[in-house]
């Protein structure tokens, strides 16, 4: 495996909402991992549109902590709710 370059988590775009980091790539597109590949001890990011990879450089202590399942299942009820109430409403 070829790693085309070593890049700091802190150069790198976190999505909150997708729970992943990208950064760009030479290509156009966007290399990206996911915060639970970080923790599980991955550190190199695709680029899903070209062969290159980079290799992300961190430490347990840069990565915000995993929701945990029940996080989810709150979000899942407030937007059931949510559209509940926008079916009553029209």
């Amino acid at each position: 495996m070829s790693i085309y370059e070593e890049i700091e988590i802190e150069d790198m775009k976190y999505d909150e909402y997708d729970l992943s980091y990208t950064y760009p790539c030479p290509c156009g597109d966007k290399f990206r991992i996911t915060l639970e590949e970080l923790w599980d001890g991955e550190d190199v990011a695709k680029c899903p549109s070209c062969t290159l990879l980079i290799q992300v450089i961190y430490e347990d202590d840069d990565l915000p902590p995993l929701p945990d399942e029940s996080d989810y299942e709150s979000e899942e009820e407030e937007i059931v709710k949510d559209l509940k109430s926008i079916k009553i409403q029209a």
